[in-house]
């Protein structure tokens, strides 16, 4: 009897002190919990992550054999909620709802709208006996993967992307890898335009810029343009007047292109890319084959006619054919990406899922004239089609 009641002893003092810990843990008291400020605001969302439910995700277009560039690997909410919340002794044990699948935890969102979603506010709340995941603040979502939780709701909260959870990241890359500096830049394109006189302008209306080959050390100076209103103005004006040539180039040819540009076409904004997309540089700014009213003309009346695309100059992994000749190119155009070492195969995976996906892309600079294809992959040679 000693012995058995010299045990509880040791017992009893053990056992309180877990029901306090798990208390304490599970109310998020403690000096550190209090002080826990779980707020989101809209201001630290960045609504260009891509969010997927599940960590891979093949394209649509992806090869028989996906290649490099078609499959998506980035976290999703499962493994997020797996590691914070679904543990083997909470909601991916006994307690309940079990959150494992995504019937689950889709049961849990209002799609489109995260603010009232039961999940995001358990994720978000202040209230700290109701705050999820009920451990320590130590613990606490870091906002990475609270942001991955948002998009995913935002964007339709699906069990596979679509172009809405595609676009805003292909954006972004687009946006931010390649239109700094000299390069797809508006200023760039507006300033060049200036400086060759093809609109009145003062001088501190432009500025200088100045970029060093890193290999030689050799310095090249660039115009850009400085005063936005005036860039606006030329580079929507002509964005307009592409438009409006290439929609009936006999009825429009007073439309027809003047200004060449001294580097790559701009690619600023979503209304850039589409442009670029539908009636490729390489046309727009090609040698003048025209004259109207005795001045040369610098673009090319059969946007279709082109042998190069967006795509096919990021993905490496693609082969073109001209969409009006059918004439297949024999290498692949990936210099955007550096042949896939500037861009990451996530990155260029995204960027294609989002241009097959996204409706305001024609079907002809998907799939060619009738659908025949005009992309194919370079290890397999299958041809991308419309199903």
């Amino acid at each position: 009897m000693k012995k058995r009641f010299s045990l509880t002893n040791r017992l009893l003092p053990m056992a309180i002190l877990f029901i306090s810990v798990t208390l304490v843990q599970c109310k998020k008291e403690g000096t550190n919990a209090t002080a826990l400020d779980r707020t989101v605001l809209s201001a630290d969302i960045d609504s260009s992550l891509f969010s997927p439910f599940y960590d891979s995700t093949v394209i649509a277009t992806a090869d028989v054999v996906p290649d490099s560039n078609d499959v998506i690997v980035k976290t999703g909410v499962l493994t997020v909620i797996k590691n914070y919340c679904a543990t083997p002794t909470c909601h991916g044990g006994g307690v309940s709802p079990t959150l494992t699948t995504y019937a689950s935890i889709s049961s849990l969102v209002t799609a489109g709208i995260p603010q009232t979603s039961h999940l995001w506010q358990l994720l978000t709340t202040n209230d700290l006996n109701k705050a999820m995941p009920p451990v320590s603040a130590t613990n606490e979502l870091p906002l990475v993967d609270k942001n991955i939780i948002y998009n995913w709701i935002k964007n339709g909260a699906k069990s596979a992307p679509d172009v809405n959870d595609f676009r805003p990241s292909a954006m972004r890359t687009l946006n931010s890898g390649c239109t700094s500096g000299n390069c797809h830049n508006e200023a760039t394109a507006v300033g060049y335009w200036a400086r060759s006189a093809y609109f009145p302008y003062v001088s501190s209306d432009t500025a200088s810029l100045a970029v060093t080959n890193l290999t030689t050390g050799a310095i090249s100076w660039y115009p850009q343009m400085v005063n936005t209103t005036i860039l606006n103005q030329q580079w929507n004006a002509y964005k307009d007047s592409a438009r409006t040539f290439y929609a009936d180039t006999l009825a429009n040819a007073s439309f027809r292109l003047y200004k060449t540009f001294s580097s790559r076409g701009p690619l600023n904004t979503y209304d850039d890319i589409i442009l670029d997309i539908n009636y490729p540089k390489a046309l727009r700014s090609s040698a003048g084959a025209y004259k109207v009213n005795g001045v040369k003309v610098n673009c090319k009346g059969d946007y279709l006619n082109s042998t190069s695309t967006l795509v096919s100059r990021i993905d490496s992994t693609l082969l073109l054919a001209n969409p009006r000749t059918m004439v297949w190119a024999t290498t692949n155009q990936g210099s955007m990406g550096y042949s896939d070492g500037g861009l990451s195969r996530r990155d260029i995976a995204i960027i294609k899922a989002w241009y097959f996906a996204d409706t305001n892309i024609p079907d002809v600079w998907k799939y060619g004239i009738n659908n025949v294809g005009i992309f194919k992959y370079r290890k397999s040679g299958n041809i991308i089609t419309k199903k």
